[in-house]
């Protein structure tokens, strides 16, 4: 099969995977996720992303009953099943578990397991040799006291409403503000500038998702010599940088060359963020 679905153990084909409709990752969108990507058919930082998993878990007082090797086999199991031509696409997620209409999680308690994996598809390579335009959205990142961006929740509304904004303005992405009109991420990647000959990132503490992408490039960095370091960013600080780039597990790193109609540094991908793409994919393909 082209696609295979894990539920809970029973794999089948998108056609046929079901879950109740009663679960409450459906009803509520309570539940967390993981997406991986392989390398040579290995799930790249795959320890990484389950301590990211337990975390997430952890701030929804969501119980992980599976062991990482456990998670594992099931993960080997649904690639097994799945038709790949080259690389995979790995989703894993957990949800509170089927349950009443109520909010109790004491009614839930057994989590779902889901886990899918279809062909990896990268970005168009014109998008890394030509860079992609981004726009600033109006639709401004949760505050941290509401859902937390640090859970890799499956609900999803906040990115989707601000990447369904970016569509609408022709972006291949959105960049969004938290609730201090500092920047914080874009709606599925980190967000990274290039200023001095050093990539700037947006601290955790403004308000958004600790990708594991983003961490893996600071210990890439260490390999080209380049400075990566966190600071608040605001909109000035991404439309005056000399390069921009976005990371994130399925498509690595992007160059950003517009924000909003406007050309950062040349409008051409920069030296600097073409170096760190380098270096990432030997470490990735090394791994």
């Amino acid at each position: 099969m082209t696609v295979a679905i894990n539920v809970n153990g029973r794999i089948a084909d998108k056609e046929k995977a079901v879950i109740s409709i009663f679960d409450h990752g459906f009803l509520y969108g309570e539940g967390i996720y993981e997406t991986l990507r392989t390398y040579r058919r290995r799930p790249f930082l795959f320890d990484r992303h389950m301590v990211r998993l337990r975390q997430s878990a952890d701030m929804l007082t969501l119980n992980v009953p599976f062991s990482d090797s456990e998670i594992a086999t099931e993960l080997q199991k649904t690639m097994s099943a799945a038709t790949i031509r080259d690389e995979a696409y790995i989703r894993i997620l957990l949800t509170r578990g089927i349950g009443d209409l109520t909010y109790d999680p004491r009614d839930t308690p057994k989590p779902s397991l889901v886990i899918i994996v279809k062909d990896q598809i990268d970005p168009p390579q014109a998008a890394y040799q030509e860079g992609v335009n981004v726009v600033i959205t109006k639709v401004v990142r949760n505050h941290p006291s509401t859902v937390n961006p640090k859970i890799k929740s499956n609900n999803l509304l906040n990115s989707a409403l601000a990447m369904q904004e970016a569509i609408r303005r022709g972006a291949f992405e959105g960049v969004m503000r938290n609730y201090k009109g500092e920047l914080t991420e874009c709606t599925t990647a980190n967000l990274f500038i290039v200023t001095n000959n050093t990539a700037v990132t947006p601290p955790i503490e403004a308000g958004l998702l600790p990708g594991i992408t983003r961490a893996f490039l600071f210990e890439v960095a260490k390999d080209t010599n380049i400075i990566v370091k966190e600071e608040v960013l605001k909109d000035e600080d991404l439309f005056n940088a000399e390069e921009a780039f976005l990371t994130s597990t399925t498509r690595e790193l992007v160059p950003i060359v517009k924000v909003d109609g406007n050309k950062i540094g040349d409008g051409s991908p920069g030296p600097i963020t073409k170096k760190l793409l380098e270096a990432f994919r030997v470490r990735a393909h090394a791994a």
